[in-house]
């Protein structure tokens, strides 16, 4: 990160009746190799009347990549998958010509005091595989990669980097990584990485080239070989990176695609509660998020 390009604030966003603040995209900066979506929730602490209540809603021509460091979260979706995200596991929903999902506090917490806080991402498919059967896949925290150099700690969450490969079944080059360190040390790993690369600062503060960052922002590098900073102590970081694709990525509500057709269609369906087209999620059928009028009546220029 010695050669910061860019430098996003958080900004905050509404999600259903919860706020969470928003890196990616950004007016000057659409995506961070195939990562096109970044969302920072929390740290929020709930009472015991307060929950996430994300209701039903479609996705398509991207991956969902969710990552807690506290809280939980109930994933229900359209292919019948129900499961629970714990800290450190990781849920990968890859959309494909579309899957429906919701995201709610867990029954059995719904009534206590909880914290939530943690990373919502959207990754990006291949052209080829946009328009792919949707599929799901949950990767436990005890199966995520995790080593030590030195006084550094690395949790490899996605991708391949360091001669390294998380079980997440990613379907392009990237990479998405916890550094973490107890004491401030100089870390050069330019050399590994490629393509784009953003840093986040969750805990701590780094510096870089004689100033100091710490959380809320999302630094972009001009150049992912020339990655070099250094780590305060008792700071973590992540890095989100890869290889852009050829095509540009339109991005309209929940959907992704390089296709405006393929958007519109979807859009249609989705307004009109096809479920043919985009089934129900067995156990939450009886909520869905509508298509945000301004969504609705526009559309994406040709």
């Amino acid at each position: 990160m010695s050669n910061i390009g860019l430098i996003i604030e958080e900004k905050a966003a509404d999600i259903g009746n919860f706020l969470v603040g928003r890196l990616l995209p950004f007016r000057e900066k659409r995506a961070i190799g195939p990562f096109v979506f970044i969302d920072h929730m929390g740290p929020v602490a709930l009472k015991d009347y307060q929950n996430l209540d994300v209701a039903p809603h479609l996705h398509i021509g991207l991956s969902t990549l969710t990552y807690l460091f506290e809280g939980s979260i109930q994933h229900k979706d359209s292919l019948g998958n129900d499961i629970e995200i714990k800290p450190g596991a990781v849920n990968w929903m890859t959309a494909g010509k579309g899957v429906v999902h919701s995201e709610r506090t867990p029954e059995y917490l719904r009534h206590t005091e909880k914290h939530l806080h943690g990373f919502q991402i959207w990754v990006g498919l291949p052209k080829d595989l946009e328009q792919s059967e949707p599929a799901f896949h949950h990767t436990e925290a005890s199966d995520i990669p995790v080593w030590t150099e030195g006084d550094l700690q690395y949790k490899l969450i996605a991708g391949e980097l360091f001669g390294q490969k998380s079980p997440v079944p990613v379907h392009s080059e990237l990479f998405f990584i916890e550094i973490k360190s107890e004491t401030a040390q100089k870390i050069n790993i330019g050399k590994e990485l490629f393509g784009e690369v953003a840093m986040y600062v969750l805990d701590g503060n780094v510096n870089i080239e004689a100033n100091t960052f710490s959380g809320k922002q999302l630094l972009i590098a001009k150049n992912a070989t020339l990655c070099e900073f250094e780590i305060c102590e008792n700071s973590t970081v992540y890095l989100f990176g890869g290889e852009p694709f050829e095509e540009e990525r339109f991005i309209f509500w929940n959907f992704v695609n390089s296709d405006k057709e393929i958007i519109e269609q979807a859009k249609q369906n989705w307004n009109q509660q096809n479920h043919e087209a985009f089934p129900l999620v067995p156990g939450d059928e009886k909520e869905f998020v509508p298509l945000p009028k301004a969504i609705l009546n526009s559309k994406l220029s040709k």
